[in-house]
């Protein structure tokens, strides 16, 4: 697929020069930060030659199938006029996404707005073997009461899970599942009929008994591959996010290796956005997550919440998790998922100040609404002097 991407100061790589053919000159120009410029990459010889053409002297430099051009959000609409639903066209016009959240969405009859402050979900874990809290809610009501702190701590949704997808975990049967995550999902609902809750499974089965006792997302982190899956969403009006993971929990992390880590997921999470349409599940009732630790190295993970701003191109709302997970323990000197909090929290802030994520998985859910009123308060920061008024 071709990808428009916004660049930055901070992406003045060499591997990225060389395979966008960048001059010097070229290099200095997007350093400088002085004009807006994506890296347009999956060009083929004839989209590159058109894109060329297209462009004229925006743009910058341009090899095999990577480009970097120069634009502004008047081109980029003029280049659309022009190019109309083409391939190219649709990627040059998402860049204008990059510049705010997407429409609002309706979750259990809830309207939820984005970009004012970022969403939390808080996890409950109806697991022995979770890498972090597996074992810690030993039956229903101990994860029901849970659930209602969290919701009372500041959680906007709870995603009820009763399989681990921690790396080399081993598939539970559907009965066992089943009987993990229905009673606490009936039982949340019954003591505050208003919350909302996820069930994540990778079983259509699971997922389907699950919104009938009265979920209202399905949290597929295998990325909607099934069709029986996207059956459950069609027919139950639920809606459903799709995250990236390459392979299954146990291979997901065995030398993980990608071309272009970014193009790569935002192309796999688009394909499971169409298939979704093709089944008649509008995109608004979508969400994204590019499956930070899943199939993934701890640089992989930190490049894509660096560049988690690319995932606004596929206009869904953005779900990021990376609460307690061991790249963070690694950056921490190896300290253990229980130590990880402090970590956790300010990842979460990094990218609610950057403005690149909606809704954010989380273990501790006191702690990120804290690092979040800080994270939403510095992006939505508006008044510096009478210069700056908008």
């Amino acid at each position: 697929m071709i990808w428009a991407r916004p660049l930055s100061r901070s992406d003045s790589t060499a591997a990225l020069w060389n395979r966008s053919g960048l001059t010097p000159e070229g290099v200095g120009l997007v350093r400088s930060g002085l004009e807006s410029h994506a890296l347009v990459t999956g060009l083929t010889e004839d989209s590159r030659e058109l894109l060329a053409e297209l462009v004229g002297a925006a743009w910058a430099g341009g090899s095999g199938d990577a480009a970097v051009i120069r634009y502004s959000r008047l081109s980029v609409e003029n280049w659309f006029s022009r190019l109309g639903l083409s391939e190219l066209g649709v990627a040059l016009s998402r860049l204008l996404l990059t510049e705010h959240p997407p429409a609002r969405t309706t979750v259990g009859g809830q309207r939820l707005e984005w970009g004012q402050r970022t969403r939390i979900m808080g996890i409950v874990n109806v697991t022995p073997d979770s890498f972090s809290d597996g074992g810690a809610l030993p039956d229903a009501a101990a994860a029901i009461a849970h659930g209602l702190s969290l919701l009372d701590s500041g959680a906007d949704v709870l995603d009820v899970g009763g399989e681990s997808t921690r790396p080399g975990a081993a598939a539970v049967s559907e009965d066992e599942e089943l009987r993990r995550v229905i009673p606490v999902i009936e039982g949340l609902r019954a003591k505050k009929s208003e919350a909302l809750v996820s069930i994540d499974t990778r079983k259509p089965s699971v997922a389907l008994a699950a919104v009938k006792a009265g979920a209202q997302l399905i949290n597929d982190v295998s990325g909607l591959r099934e069709d029986a899956m996207l059956d459950v969403i069609a027919s139950t009006g639920a809606c459903a996010c799709a995250m990236h993971m390459l392979g299954t929990p146990e291979t997901m992390q065995q030398g993980p290796r990608y071309e272009d880590v970014g193009s790569e997921i935002l192309d796999a999470l688009e394909l499971a956005l169409r298939r979704a349409e093709s089944r008649g599940i509008a995109r608004d009732r979508l969400w994204v997550d590019p499956g930070i630790g899943f199939g993934k190295s701890a640089e992989h993970n930190l490049f894509l919440l660096r560049r988690a701003g690319d995932l606004r191109l596929l206009g869904a709302p953005v779900l990021i998790g990376v609460s307690r997970k061991a790249f963070l323990g690694t950056l921490l000197g190896g300290k253990s998922p229980a130590e990880r909090v402090g970590a956790s929290a300010a990842a979460v802030a990094a990218l609610a100040a950057e403005g690149g994520v909606d809704v954010v998985r989380v273990h501790d859910v006191a702690q990120t609404r804290d690092a979040l009123a800080v994270g939403d308060a510095i992006r939505l920061a508006r008044d510096g002097g009478a210069r700056f008024a908008t």
